[in-house]
């Protein structure tokens, strides 16, 4: 039995943010914003651009690109952001009813910037596991822009948060893009470094708050953090990818296309430089920033817009998120048996 990838979707909000707003807002120069961060513009939420409004979106776009009756999805799995249209609130649920999947039960799953992936690797198990799932729709939107003080320089790396939606529809025995193996792993020793500081059962909100704009994401040791991050990083990055190709009886030197988050730039050539890939084996997001676990799935529908894809292709999509997690699946692109 296998699980393949039967179609994408993704919704960019029609508002951007340059990088020269980023700069006025945050009196950084331009050259640091579009070189070092390595930001052209972002999108950012109109006034309807709500984080499950814009999942749902997406859903439609994989659906028709798919050809896939929305009343034949077994399971709805929302991959997006807890800050969404409301608290304690199952996003899948909302989705499942707006796209009309009726006969179809869902469920929220969240590892910020890592749920893609993670989810990705829950539904090939749930779906190997149990005969009646056989097509599942992940789906889901991000906004965590919203978060961003851009006079808080803790929080600089992140001035790259963008919103959008995706989805991702996989079939049990679809003979294309098959999901091959996926990699995980978290660290507890950052699960407290970034957070929003207030709004939670420690530090319930309080209009004090809201005056002084603690509502927002903050790194409460940025030393400490940096100090810690440097040194496992970028070798989780590596050993999450190699992990996944050893699983999936494959190795670095069989990857046709990375399909990878937005950072920094220099960050984005390190992984490319270890892995021995070329400049043009992925696709660097300037223009659309880091859309959290969004990017993977866009980056997969740039690489097929840009030809990057072909039948035969080995693809690995990678990931990190705050927590901190990082994670790989790979993935057997196109008709299967398709000349390299």
């Amino acid at each position: 039995m296998t699980v393949g990838i039967v179609s994408t979707g993704v919704y960019i909000p029609d508002n951007v943010m340059t990088a020269e707003e980023i700069a006025a807002l945050s009196n950084l120069p331009i050259d640091v914003v579009k070189n070092k961060m390595g930001i052209t513009q972002k999108p950012i939420p109109g006034p309807e651009d709500h984080t499950v409004a814009m999942g749902i979106k997406a859903a439609e776009k994989a659906l028709k690109k798919g050809s896939i009756d929305p009343k034949t999805i077994d399971l709805v799995i929302y991959i997006g952001e807890e800050h969404k249209e409301y608290p304690l609130w199952t996003a899948a649920i909302k989705l499942q009813e707006e796209i009309g999947a009726y006969h179809a039960w869902g469920f929220d799953v969240a590892l910020r910037c890592g749920t893609t992936i993670m989810a990705i690797k829950v539904a090939k198990s749930l779906m190997e596991s149990d005969s009646t799932i056989n097509t599942v729709l992940l789906a889901g939107g991000y906004r965590n822009s919203d978060f961003i003080d851009y006079t808080n320089e803790r929080t600089r790396f992140m001035f790259n948060l963008g919103a959008g939606g995706a989805a991702i529809i996989l079939k049990k025995d679809h003979p294309e893009n098959i999901i091959l193996e996926s990699e995980i792993i978290t660290d507890g020793s950052f699960s407290e470094d970034v957070v929003v500081p207030v709004g939670g059962t420690k530090e319930p909100l309080t209009v004090e708050h809201l005056h002084k704009g603690l509502y927002r994401l903050d790194v409460l040791d940025p030393e400490g953090m940096k100090a810690r991050l440097e040194q496992k990083s970028m070798q989780n990055f590596i050993k999450v990818i190699r992990n996944a190709l050893i699983k999936s009886d494959y190795s670095e030197d069989d990857i046709d296309y990375l399909a990878i988050l937005h950072m920094k730039k220099s960050a984005h050539d390190y992984v490319l430089n270890e892995l021995g890939l070329s400049s043009d084996q992925s696709i660097y997001l300037s223009d659309y920033g880091h859309i959290g676990q969004m990017d993977q799935i866009i980056s997969l529908e740039l690489a097929q817009d840009h030809g990057k894809l072909k039948d035969g292709d080995l693809a690995v999509l990678v990931s990190a998120g705050i927590g901190y997690a990082w994670g790989a699946v790979a993935v057997s692109w196109g008709k299967q048996g398709g000349e390299k």
